[in-house]
């Protein structure tokens, strides 16, 4: 009796669903805002604005939210040495680690990462510049860039702000890495890369 019933009030919402179907004219739709939405005019006038036109240009001076913000040293030997002598890096030196507690720490303060720095260097760096900033990375070896120096280079003399503007616009055969990197993330990799100059210079 109870299977029988169940077939039975299958075969009822079988047919009430077939029986909604006409071919004559167009079925239902159950959701009509997905089939046809609201168009909007995207430069409409408006009286919300001064010349009544939505889309206006920004205010002078602001910039983009977000880690976004203007570089304005420019890509010449001029803002290269520019960079090289004033460039300083923003975030606050690390702590030791045996001076560190939860009373010295102020979390509000970016701080130099070697935990940060160090695998974003094995990313983007390290296959040429090598694992030790000696210019022995795999591509090097492999012979497929030739002539990538040490960061221990006299003659290069590289310093924070000359490795953070190479970062931005690349110099020679490097690209630019300012669309991989954030401004945070760049000042870690420059940071990271000061520490393997410094081992090397040991």
């Amino acid at each position: 009796m109870k299977t029988s019933l169940k077939y039975i009030v299958v075969l009822v919402m079988v047919v009430g669903l077939v029986s909604c179907q006409k071919n004559s004219r167009p079925n239902y739709q159950y959701m009509p805002n997905m089939y046809e939405s609201v168009g909007y005019e995207a430069y409409q006038e408006s009286d919300a604005f001064a010349n009544g036109v939505e889309a206006q240009l920004p205010a002078e001076g602001t910039i983009p939210r977000g880690d976004f913000m203007p570089y304005e040293i420019d890509n010449t030997n001029e803002g290269y040495d520019l960079a090289k002598a004033t460039l300083k890096n923003p975030l606050a030196d690390p702590i030791p680690l045996d001076e560190m507690d939860s009373t010295n720490i102020d979390p509000n303060v970016p701080r130099v990462d070697y935990a940060v720095g160090g695998p974003l260097y094995t990313i983007y760096c390290g296959i040429c510049h090598g694992a030790k900033g000696d210019g022995q990375g795999k591509l090097v070896k492999r012979e497929k860039i030739l002539g990538v120096p040490s960061y221990d280079d006299a003659g290069r003399a590289i310093t924070e702000g000359s490795i953070y503007h190479v970062i931005y616009y690349g110099k020679n055969t490097m690209g630019s890495y300012a669309n991989q990197l954030n401004e945070e993330e760049r000042w870690q990799v420059v940071a990271y890369v000061e520490k393997l100059k410094a081992d090397l210079e040991k």
